[in-house]
């Protein structure tokens, strides 16, 4: 079963594709991976989270998106490698196309993104939790990224954003050497943020979703835009940038809002617009 539509109303469930699940937490979307027994990722459920991101981008009542997966041992074990099993380039072109096709858009969403990681985050689940903003672990998760053992690659962003977040020598060793790190490990080496019970990643991510909802959401996509623009261009630019996103929030309503709020010496009420 598709997307069929993402109607943001006031009701927390909204949203009935058998493979994600969605709740909505005020001005935060959680989706939640729901394909057991290992939550793995199938064509549909790509698809779908594309389509999600595509119809939530819409949405400016909505923040914040937190992933994360049904049950309590797997957040997601990454690809069905049943989808591999006829050998077939065009079959690995296109599967290869919709997991970058959807863990870009959930990438660029103009928003927060965080990952809680409730469990074991291999291949193409770790490289979902590495395409947000921010990621949790519980104590009991195990990350990998073990596709050579297959014969296969991370091809879902796991060569580009593993370097990034935790440097070459760790990336190799967990990519070339099929190395599966636990979540204190994963903490220590810049891959997770934080460490929580087990239990406790969603909460925790709601928890931050909350403290973000202090922020201006335009201010923070802006910023969020500047901080990704850093991984692939010389600094010169992103300072040029910088001033001219500046700018560019003068004479929105949530720029005027703020002011005049801090003036008032009261909470802001931001209208994303």
């Amino acid at each position: 079963m598709g997307v069929r539509s993402f109607h943001m109303s006031e009701h927390l469930s909204i949203y009935d594709s058998e493979l994600l699940k969605l709740t909505r937490h005020g001005h935060t979307l959680v989706i939640t991976i729901s394909h057991p027994p290992a939550n793995t990722w199938t064509k549909q459920s790509l698809n779908d989270l594309s389509q999600l991101i595509r119809s939530v981008t819409n949405e400016r009542d909505i923040y914040t998106l937190i992933i994360t997966g049904e049950g309590d041992k797997f957040f997601s074990a990454g690809a069905d490698l049943s989808l591999f099993a006829d050998g077939d380039p065009e079959t690995a072109r296109a599967i290869a196309h919709s997991f970058g096709t959807a863990f870009e858009a959930l990438s660029e969403f103009r928003g927060l993104t965080i990952a809680a990681i409730n469990g074991y985050a291999m291949g193409g689940g770790l490289e979902v939790a590495m395409a947000c903003d921010l990621r949790i672990a519980e104590s009991q998760a195990k990350m990998a990224l073990p596709e050579a053992s297959v014969g296969l690659l991370p091809c879902a962003g796991g060569t580009q954003n593993l370097p990034h977040l935790v440097g070459e020598g760790w990336a190799k060793r967990m990519i070339l050497c099929g190395e599966r790190v636990d979540a204190d490990t994963a903490a220590k080496i810049g891959l997770v943020e934080v460490v929580v019970e087990t239990g406790e990643a969603l909460t925790t991510a709601l928890a931050w979703a909350k403290q973000a909802e202090k922020q201006s959401p335009l201010a923070v996509g802006a910023c969020k835009q500047l901080i990704q623009h850093g991984r692939k261009n010389p600094m010169w630019q992103g300072l040029e940038k910088e001033r001219e996103y500046f700018v560019s929030l003068f004479g929105t309503a949530d720029q005027a809002e703020g002011v005049q709020a801090f003036l008032e010496k009261r909470a802001p009420v931001w209208r994303n617009s």
